[in-house]
């Protein structure tokens, strides 16, 4: 099983996309897209590697879901 996670692209150099990930910021590589990505898509990020597009509504649901986990591991 893998974890990609939702995360918003805020520049894009080169093939390295500059995203934001609940606060976060770091870079990933776009080499595995086929498809076009802009700034301000949505994208779905696994160890360093940007992996597929993801609707903006699917993203901002699944970001929240993934605060209410961090909040229920810090509330243990």
């Amino acid at each position: 099983m893998c974890l990609a996670i939702p995360s918003k692209v805020i520049a894009i150099k080169d093939n390295v996309a500059l995203l934001e990930t609940m606060g976060v910021q770091r870079e990933a590589s776009l080499d595995l897209m086929e498809d076009e990505v802009r700034v301000g898509d949505f994208v779905l990020l696994h160890v360093g590697f940007v992996m597929g597009k993801i609707d903006e509504e699917d993203a901002l649901e699944s970001l929240k879901l993934y605060a209410q986990m961090i909040e229920g591991i810090d509330d243990a």
